[in-house]
Parts: C-alpha cells; sequence; structure tokens
C-alpha cells in the first residue's frame, strides 16, 4: 500500500505571521495552555523529523506539510517527495483565517493527492527506531489506533473537577466532547487518550466521520483560534473503534513516550525506555533554554542530513 505522511507547521517566530495573527485575534501569546509561546515555536523540529522518517521509514511514498503560507527555509521543495501545502486550500472560507489546529486536523483528509493510507504528525512527534507499514496498518488494511490507558485518570480528572472545583484543561476538554459525542452516536465511550505521537487514518473514513458529525463540526467551524468546544481528532480513532474498522492498541511509555521539555530528567527517561515513538512538547510551563536544549539533543540524535534539506 501507498502510505503518506502529513505535518502540520508553523514558525511561530515569524514576524509577519505574528503582525498577522495579532491583527485578526487582538492576542498576544501569553502563558496559558492554548495560547502559550510553545504553541507555535519553532525549535528546528520538522528538520530533524524527517531525518528521523529518513533514516527509521523510508518506504514512506510522500511527504505533506500543511502551513498558514510558510516555507521552512532549509527544506529542498524541489524535492519530488515533499509537498508544502497551504492551510487555507482545505479549510472552508469560513474558518480562515486560521490560527487553532484542532480545526485544521478536521480536514486533512482533503489534502491533493492524499493517499487512502496515511500518517499524521504533529513536528514533535519523533520516530526512534525502524518501523515498517505494518506498524500502522494491519493486513485486512485498517489502521493500528494507539491509545493511552486512562480510565482511573479519566476517574481522578472527574474528582478534581466535581469534588475540588478544579477545571478540565483545554485538551482534557476537548477530548471529552470528542469522546462524549462518540457515546451519544455508538453508545460506548472511549476513555482512552491518544499516544500523541504519529497516528495511522484512512482518508474514506476521515471523510465518513465528518459526514456523521457534519452538524457537530459545523458548529466549531469559526473557532479560529482555540475554544473550549472544539472537537478533538481523536474522534477520527474512535468512530473507527466504534465502527469496528481499526484494531485498538494500547502503549506504555516503553512504546511510546510522551517527552515534556521542561523536565529535564525525560531525557534520561527516553535513553532508558528507547520507544518506537517519542514525543518532544512543548508547552506553557517550557522556557527558551528548555527549548535551545531540545535543539541542541536533536541535532546529536539525528546528525546526518535528509534528501528534504537544501
Amino acid at each position: 500500500m501507498d502510505i503518506d505522511l502529513v505535518y502540520l507547521w508553523v514558525d511561530g517566530s515569524d514576524p509577519e505571521w505574528l503582525a498577522r495573527r495579532c491583527a485578526f485575534t487582538g492576542q498576544k501569546f501569553d502563558n496559558t495552555e492554548a495560547n502559550c509561546k510553545g504553541r507555535y515555536a519553532d525549535n528546528d523540529e520538522l528538520k530533524y523529523n524527517l531525518r528521523a522518517v529518513e533514516m527509521y521509514a523510508p518506504w514512506i511514498r510522500h511527504v505533506f506539510i500543511v502551513t498558514d503560507g510558510q516555507t521552512p527555509a532549509w527544506l529542498d521543495t524541489s524535492n519530488p517527495k515533499v509537498t508544502v501545502v497551504n492551510q487555507n486550500d482545505i479549510i472552508p472560507e469560513v474558518s480562515r483565517p486560521c490560527y487553532n489546529s484542532s480545526l485544521i486536523e478536521h480536514f486533512l483528509y482533503r489534502i491533493p493527492g492524499l493517499s487512502e493510507y496515511f500518517l499524521y504528525a504533529n513536528d514533535d512527534m519523533f520516530l526512534n527506531r525502524p518501523v515498517t507499514p505494518e506498524t500502522f496498518f494491519t493486513p485486512d488494511g485498517l489502521p493500528v489506533i494507539r491509545l493511552i490507558h486512562a480510565r482511573l485518570r479519566d476517574w481522578y480528572l472527574a474528582f478534581r473537577k466535581n469534588v475540588l472545583g478544579v477545571p478540565y484543561k483545554y485538551y482534557i476538554r476537548t477530548l471529552r466532547n470528542s469522546a462524549e459525542l462518540v457515546e451519544k452516536r455508538y453508545g460506548v465511550y472511549y476513555s482512552g487518550k491518544p499516544h500523541h505521537n504519529i497516528d495511522a487514518y484512512l482518508k474514506s473514513s476521515c471523510r465518513h466521520t465528518g459526514e456523521v458529525f457534519g452538524q457537530e463540526i459545523s458548529e466549531v467551524l469559526t473557532n479560529h483560534i482555540r475554544k473550549d468546544n472544539d472537537i478533538q481528532r481523536v474522534i477520527y480513532s474512535y468512530t473507527p473503534l466504534a465502527e469496528k474498522r481499526g484494531h485498538l492498541e494500547y502503549v506504555t511509555q516503553r512504546t511510546s513516550f510522551r517527552f515534556l521539555i521542561y523536565k529535564r530528567g525525560h531525557y534520561s527517561k527516553l535513553r532508558r525506555f528507547s520507544p518506537t515513538f517519542f514525543c518532544m512538547n512543548d508547552s506553557e510551563y517550557a522556557t527558551d533554554s528548555d527549548r535551545q536544549r531540545v535543539t541542541e539533543f536533536l541535532g546529536k540524535r539525528f546528525p546526518q542530513k535528509s534528501k528534504f534539506e537544501k
């Protein structure tokens, strides 16, 4: 099967992009979860990500990079295996301009030329060892859907909210939005969280899910920035599971490790676990020195220049 790889990418330090964003939203970066600098910072992750892909998944047919009219300065756009896609070409007109990745992710299946079988990643989600197409799709042509078993955490967060008065964070709210929509439609509630790394999809399944929940998605089309009623893309994993068109696999940190860059101890954890996937997760808790450490680490981990670079 032909398998493509899709990324979302933004250079949050680009003065022109920053000016456009600020003029439209009236917001500058603050220290909140949904609007922090770490949400948009570029630490050269994509460059090293593509080096990892070339090392560990050379069978990828094509790479699509969805951006807000930006192109990485180091990217060799003459490489026939890579295409830069303007997000405005795939999202509805009513959603433009869009500074909300949770909204853009609903329309990835619209990318012209995208294969039926595709993988999706943020630029901070890395391969750490060789993988094969069978890592992501089973012989019956269905995706492997990787989740983190989180039932106890779901109860704990509900206790904090309902008893202690600690509200859900944006990410948890959007996950619950998706889970509750699937439960209402199919009668099954999935408490498993996304493993926060490279996920596998069928283009036809994404289109189908978008049609099933077309009314609900239409209600968030004007969420130009992140809002609490956003529908997290895990709905494109929960729905195939509910319809028996995907294979569930629960992961551990030895399979897929979410690396919080502000926690220096996670570097030693990554070496110890040696997982198949790892994510260098930026956040409102990270500092510029944490981000500089990420770039230095990735440069040592993936030193060989890829064919995607000039």
